[in-house]
């Protein structure tokens, strides 16, 4: 503890496609990337000398050069020596210590913050030999990239191992775990037969909430072979949980280092969301191992060409696991609510981003939702058959490379003999676009014209996949199944002959593309919307269908002009899906149920106003609620009884996850009634049963959060469910996490002062990112009391981000892109938004990664 050296010694050729510079002559000399805060420099040697400071190197900011007349040819040995102190490294980037055990997070620049190095992912490498030495007692598992090829013991009771890794990575892969650690073990037989040994490793604590993580690894492993054809190509692969973790989980080769809340997961601390999000991120970064690992990027600018495609890979693996249908409305649901945000903002970049302060920036929705928006594009213009003969020829041309967009673009046109040169724009395109259309129907030649125009921030006209179907206006009847219009114009009008009678369009089936579907009139016909969430055959649009019909009343209580006849469409939507029992996805019963988020609702809004979005909403629920009160709780009795009867054993498949979702929806319903002392009092006991009565944590949340916003009759019971909640989580940190969640979430009118108190609680730290999340994020995202026209709650995120920068930039620049929205708001929160960025960006010191945040904020 307290220092640890770290010794490299590794071959340096000169690059053989070096082109120097016009009128430059002799030596060229080696940059490589270091940072002097966190790394000493202790000796420095070529082929055994010792090099000398101001004559053969000299170090600046950032990195050390070395003399080309330094350095023999044609291939030399450079050796290094340095000192870091990864008890201190508190922005967890590079070699850092969590809890017991050491790990590294090298992507995307933390190698640099280890030792001096050319730290960039197009310098590949073997790293043939990597010893890890430490105290034998207090770090028994010594873990590295690669495989396993000595270990033993050293002098003064230490440990070492060997591991080496045959495959070329770019720094940014590398890793190396120290601690006292349990696991559990398992195998994998490859489809060529070959046995691979498996292991997740956690503290020993938590060694009995593995066995999800354990069960999805296997599954990701099948799939990839199944469907792409893709084999694991070492001898084991070990995912170790880590509890300060600024990411998800990062794809180490043969090491993956997860966040603990993407690997922990048991019945009495983890939801069903979690479980889903544990199986997604274990197959997200399996799927690395080939599009990240063996085929790279060859800039930090082409980050979407691994992680736009590995997410798009995680969607259909998750979507294969249990619902398509159900995985593609979540998707959706995600993209709009945080990446057409993004897009909106100051901060809105291209998904191939044109320049960068802190790389650490730009690990954005954009990047990855957006990206992996983009790959499913290629997947409908192509159809599935020619992706994967895009992949195939992909993976021919460059495994073992560091490549762009550009050519993972090219691999799929070549394969499939078209030209996707405009399809290309979309990388360079900042923003969402938008699809207008308007349709006439020629009754006498039974023609349907359907015109589509696309707008953009592009200069030239997009390539945008719009898949279509037609129905029967009389019997409802899919007249024309789903086929792909390719808009590559300005405008274009599609014609659909042989028609029988006047049909309704069901337009951008499965969201086709990430754009925004209006009218040309800009308002939606009420009557078709009716129609399709009624009749569409795609599961997609009948609920996107519904959600526009939703969204409609909602802007009319907000604009106080409601529409009898819009609220009978929504009544009749709402009543005939909840007494559907035929149904046999009970998750897609549940989202048609539910009301679009707050802030999908807003990107809707010219001026947001949070505080009249979430009274508009909140009326609109409670008016559902009231009108239909006793279907609700007779469907919520029907579900509990069912529930009952299938016995107290917990599982986790597409049914059961369903069911839950549903009873939950139903739950949050009729805890909305509770204007009298008498309905609060009502609404209090439901919600407390429910949380008593739970058998699993999905149950307790959904019971938790409506109790959470309770008060007057419901304050004690509020009160008493929250205490409960803390003593039940008996110390467990995923658990306190979801407990400050909840309270930062809540409805109350001092959610503000009660956030405030709980940064004072002893379970709260500003050092662990989750815990940090989980109250400080979350309060940002509870729009009303966030945005409340005081400015308080800006001023408190402020001073907190302040606090926060001195410890972990990369979390504090993240939390900041709360503030910089502040155009989208009336003048006086605008104004109060921004002077909070001011007051950031006139720190000092302030880091790169906040300082690129707030500064473009503040163009």
């Amino acid at each position: 503890d307290g220092k640890t050296a770290l010794t490299s010694s590794m071959t340096v050729v000169p690059n053989p496609d070096f082109e120097p510079a016009a009128g430059v002559d002799g030596d060229t000399d080696l940059v490589l990337d270091g940072d002097e805060t966190s790394v000493k420099l202790l000796s420095l040697k070529v082929d055994g000398r010792d090099l000398v400071e101001g004559e053969d190197y000299t170090l600046a900011p950032g990195s050390l050069t070395i003399k080309g007349s330094s350095l023999p040819s044609p291939s030399c040995l450079l050796e290094t020596v340095v000192e870091i102190v990864p008890e201190d490294n508190t922005q967890l980037s590079g070699l850092y210590k969590s809890g017991p055990m050491y790990c590294t997070q090298c992507e995307a620049m933390g190698f640099r913050r280890m030792t001096y190095y050319p730290d960039r992912p197009d310098n590949m490498a073997v790293f043939e030999r990597v010893r890890i030495e430490a105290d034998g007692e207090n770090y028994p598992v010594l873990l590295g990239n690669g495989n396993l090829v000595e270990s033993g013991d050293a002098d003064e009771g230490r440990k070492y191992a060997v591991w080496s890794d045959p495959f070329p990575k770019p720094s940014y892969l590398f890793c190396i775990v120290a601690g006292n650690l349990g696991s559990i073990k398992d195998t994998f037989t490859t489809a060529s037969g070959r046995e691979v040994h498996l292991e997740v490793f956690s503290e020993a604590e938590n060694v009995s909430k593995l066995s999800y993580a354990m069960d999805s690894l296997k599954r990701s492993m099948k799939w990839d072979e199944d469907k792409f054809g893709l084999e694991y190509d070492l001898d084991l692969y070990n995912i170790v949980a880590v509890n300060d973790f600024n990411m998800g989980a990062m794809e180490n080769k043969g090491l993956n280092v997860f966040n603990t809340a993407y690997v922990l997961a048991d019945p009495a601390t983890a939801s069903d969301v979690d479980y889903e999000r544990v199986e997604g991120v274990i197959g997200h970064e399996y799927f690395h191992n080939w599009t990240g690992n063996r085929v790279t990027c060859r800039d930090w600018f082409q980050l979407t060409l691994k992680e736009g495609l590995t997410v798009f890979r995680d969607q259909e693996f998750s979507g294969d696991m249990g619902s398509n249908a159900v995985k593609r409305i979540e998707d959706v649901r995600g993209l709009r609510g945080r990446q057409f945000n993004e897009d909106a903002g100051p901060m809105s970049h291209p998904i191939r981003p044109e320049s960068y302060i802190s790389m650490d920036n730009f690990y954005t929705a954009t990047v990855y939702q957006k990206g992996a928006e983009v790959i499913r594009m290629y997947n409908t213009i192509l159809n599935p058959s020619g992706f994967r003969k895009g992949m195939d020829l992909y993976f021919e041309r460059h495994d073992g490379g560091a490549v762009t967009c550009d050519d993972f673009r090219a691999a799929m046109a070549d394969a499939n003999g078209v030209d996707l040169e405009q399809f290309g724009r979309w990388y360079s395109t900042p923003g969402t676009p938008t699809v207008t259309y308007t349709s006439e129907y020629d009754s006498d030649g039974g023609v349907f014209k359907l015109t589509l125009k696309q707008t953009s921030n592009s200069d030239d006209p997009l390539h945008i996949p719009v898949s279509i179907g037609l129905l029967d206006k009389e019997t409802g009847e899919e007249v024309v199944p789903t086929k792909v219009l390719d808009l590559k114009e300005g405008e274009q009008t599609f014609e659909f002959p042989g028609l029988k009678g006047d049909v309704v369009p069901s337009i951008l089936r499965d969201f086709s593309a990430p754009v925004k579907l209006v009218t040309t009139t800009g308002k939606d016909d009420d009557e078709a919307l009716a129609f399709l969430a009624a009749r569409d055959t795609d599961g997609f649009n009948r609920w996107e269908s519904g959600q526009k019909l939703f969204t409609a009343l909602i802007f009319q209580n907000l604009d106080g002009e409601q529409s009898e006849k819009t609220l009978d469409y929504v009544n009749e939507a709402f009543g005939r899906t909840l007494a559907d029992d035929s149904t046999s996805d009970y998750s897609i019963q549940a989202y048609a149920l539910t009301l679009p988020t707050e802030s999908t609702l807003a990107e809707d809004m010219e001026t947001v106003d949070p505080v009249a979005l979430r009274k508009a909403r909140g009326a609109v629920k409670q008016a559902i609620a009231r009108r239909f009160e006793k279907e609700l709780k007779a469907k919520y009795d029907q579900m509990t009884e069912g529930m009952v009867a299938d016995g107290p054993e917990f599982k986790v498949d597409a049914d059961s996850v369903g069911r839950r979702r549903l009873r939950n929806v139903l739950l949050d319903y009729l805890c909305s009634i509770r204007d009298t002392p008498e309905e609060q009092t009502t609404a209090a006991d439901l919600a407390t049963k429910h949380f008593e009565s739970a058998t699993g944590m999905t149950d307790k949340m959904a019971a938790l959060g409506a109790l959470a916003s309770m008060d007057g009759e419901g304050a004690e019971a509020r009160d008493k469910a929250l205490q409960k909640f803390y003593d039940d989580a008996n110390g467990d940190a995923l658990v306190l996490n979801k407990w400050f969640t909840v309270q930062a979430l809540s409805y109350l009118p001092d959610v503000l002062d009660r956030v405030k108190a709980l940064t004072k609680h002893p379970d709260f730290t500003l050092s662990n990112p989750n815990r940090c999340r989980s109250l400080i994020s979350a309060f940002a995202m509870n729009a009303a009391p966030f945005h409340d026209s005081s400015g308080e709650g800006y001023k408190f995120l402020a001073d907190t981000i302040s606090e926060l920068d001195k410890l972990n930039p990369q979390i504090s620049s993240r939390i900041a892109g709360s503030l910089i929205q502040w155009r989208r708001y009336d003048e006086e929160r605008g104004l109060l938004m921004k002077a909070e960025l001011e007051r950031l960006a006139s720190m000092k010191p302030i880091s790169d990664d906040l300082f690129e945040v707030v500064s473009r904020g503040l163009k």
